[in-house]
C-alpha cells in the first residue's frame, strides 16, 4: 500500500473510533450529534483517500463528498433545532431525561 493512503486510513479510523465513542458514551444530545458528525467525517476522509489513490481521474467521489457534506449540515441543523426546542420546553438536552420521546 502507498504510505500516504495508510496515513489517511489511520486518520479515518481514529476519527471513526472517536465518533463511535462519543456517540455511545454521551447523554447530551449535542455531544451525540458531534459524535455522529465525526463518524461521517471519517467516512469522507476514507472516501477521498481511496478515490485519490485508486481512481484519480473519476469525479463521482467529489460529488458524493459534496452530497454527504450537505447531509451533515442538514443533520446538524435539524438536530440543533430539536435540541433547542427540547431545551426551551424542558430545560435540558440530556437524553436520559427524554423518556417521553419513545414511541
Amino acid at each position: 500500500m502507498i504510505p500516504e493512503l495508510v496515513v489517511a486510513i489511520v486518520i479515518g479510523a481514529g476519527l471513526f473510533g472517536t465518533g463511535i465513542y462519543g456517540a455511545l458514551s454521551q447523554t447530551n444530545l449535542v455531544m451525540i450529534m458531534m459524535g455522529i458528525e465525526l463518524i461521517l467525517a471519517a467516512a469522507l476522509v476514507n472516501l477521498v483517500a481511496f478515490w485519490r489513490y485508486l481512481h484519480p481521474d473519476a469525479m463521482e467521489a467529489q460529488m458524493f463528498v459534496l452530497i454527504v457534506m450537505t447531509v451533515m449540515a442538514v443533520e446538524m441543523a435539524v438536530g440543533f433545532g430539536v435540541a433547542i426546542a427540547r431545551f426551551r420546553s424542558r430545560g435540558s438536552v440530556e437524553m436520559e431525561e427524554a423518556q417521553e420521546l419513545k414511541g
